[in-house]
């Protein structure tokens, strides 16, 4: 039976309008995160580098999403990293790895650009910071390293992953009037990121280095760190040090990271990517992450999170108020 051309192309027609498209139109989640690049606001190998490259790992393990790119803007604690995601108001395809030092950061470099001009999405995980020294270091304890640090801070400098401000220098900072010294005594040498701060320590060109025990967990493994106490009111689990307040120093601090997105963006694309962060949240690759370095879930999403950031910007003014260093 012969068919006529006009038959043939009706039915052509009515095929394509009957059956749904295989591919996601421009509207869906799936198109809608295609071209992800993620901003690390310092050096690679820093905790900003390591959360943001392991998320992304995750996502792209877990088939949320593919081809993400991460890149870095180190500069001034993060805050020329903070300037760009703010400049690119309106751009849903970019997102922030960040977390409390940029807090801290925006107010003593001064940064014309805050968190509050961000988007926020999701915050990520909790980390207790670490005191860390040279497996050749003298200082075989707390006690022992506070001793020497009282007697003459100056000549008993700190590294710290992060500009003043960040956790890596408040938490010394904390630890410092705890003991009795003045926070202008302490000799605090900054670095941009744990990267960096690694070899200063490796090289015993500070006395001890303070950073967040992910960033290091493979040299404490290897014997090349010994870690002489966490930040955090619990010990770390694998981790043989104890806490500050078991060692008699009275602080309890723990460090945070999450995503943020530049300002100006749609409810909907917002929302896309509050979805994927929480499709991260709930996937298997993102829990092993969580175990392997030591990280605590803290996932926090949208307004709450928005909420948490500006309770957070409040209380490191306060504390920078208290030290003296705001």
């Amino acid at each position: 039976m012969r068919v006529s051309p006009l038959l043939a192309a009706l039915a052509a027609l009515a095929a394509v309008l009957l059956v749904p498209p295989l591919l996601s139109s421009g509207d869906s989640d799936s198109a809608g995160l295609r071209g992800l690049r993620v901003l690390v606001p310092n050096s690679p190998g820093g905790g900003y580098d390591i959360t943001a490259r392991t998320a992304v790992k995750a996502i792209e393990d877990s088939g949320l999403s593919s081809g993400v790119e991460v890149f870095n803007l180190p500069g001034a604690g993060g805050t020329v990293g903070l300037g760009r995601l703010v400049n690119e108001r309106g751009n849903d395809k970019l997102l922030m790895s960040m977390g409390l030092g940029v807090v801290g950061s925006v107010y003593t470099n001064k940064s014309p650009s805050s968190l509050a001009n961000t988007t926020p999405i999701a915050k990520l995980i909790e980390e207790p910071d670490i005191v860390v020294v040279s497996k050749d270091s003298p200082y075989t304890d707390l006690a022992g390293l506070i001793a020497a640090w009282k007697a003459n801070p100056g000549a008993v400098p700190v590294g710290g992953g992060s500009s003043p401000g960040g956790p890596d220098h408040l938490a010394p900072m904390l630890m410092a009037k705890a003991v009795g010294l003045a926070p202008k005594d302490v000799n605090y040498v900054p670095f941009d990121g744990g990267g960096e701060l690694l070899a200063s320590v490796l090289g015993g060109k500070v006395a001890f280095g303070v950073s967040g025990i992910g960033e290091y967990r493979d040299q404490i493994q290897a014997g090349e760190l010994r870690v002489l106490a966490v930040t955090s009111g619990k010990r770390i689990p694998g981790v043989d040090a104890p806490t500050l307040q078991e060692s008699g120093v009275d602080v309890d601090f723990t460090n945070w990271r999450g995503i943020v997105a530049p300002p100006g963006i749609t409810d909907t694309a917002r929302d896309r990517l509050v979805k994927l962060l929480s499709d991260l949240h709930a996937s298997g690759a993102w829990r092993g992450a969580l175990e392997r370095n030591g990280w605590t879930d803290a996932f926090q999403t949208g307004p709450e999170f928005g909420r948490f950031l500006a309770a957070e910007n409040a209380r490191v003014a306060d504390v920078l108020r208290e030290l003296g260093l705001a």
